[in-house]
């Protein structure tokens, strides 16, 4: 992955999240609301957000880490993913899937300690 494709996902990433808070805010308040599902909303875009802006981050790194790019890139998509899906419908195996996009996205953040202290020496 190069750094242009890189800061490309993570626009793309971005541009989805505040669409996401948006549209949850605006179109689906009532559904979300009826279902007393809205927190779950609340949640998935708030790490989908704060997880875009650090892609962007390791973007513009040289090399990128791709490992830990990967990582919470997976973990933004299984964790948010899952909790946009049980908010919609308030099935709850949807939460059974949450924690494997968190463990992703835990694994990400210890490997960029693991990535910056094998650059540095």
């Amino acid at each position: 992955m190069n750094n242009r494709l890189a800061m490309n996902v993570a626009g793309f990433l971005g541009f989805s999240g505040v669409l996401s808070g948006a549209f949850g805010a605006h179109m689906l308040r009532d559904l979300l609301e009826r279902l007393g599902t809205a927190q779950f909303w609340h949640t998935a875009v708030l790490y989908h957000l704060v997880h875009a802006v650090v892609l962007l981050v390791f973007a513009g790194w040289r090399p990128i880490p791709r490992l830990t790019y990967f990582l919470i890139l997976f973990g933004v998509i299984v964790f948010s993913g899952s909790l946009y899906a049980l908010a919609l419908t308030n099935l709850r195996w949807f939460g059974a899937v949450t924690p494997l996009g968190g463990l992703a996205m835990l694994v990400g953040w210890l490997s960029v300690a693991r990535w910056k202290q094998n650059k540095s020496g």
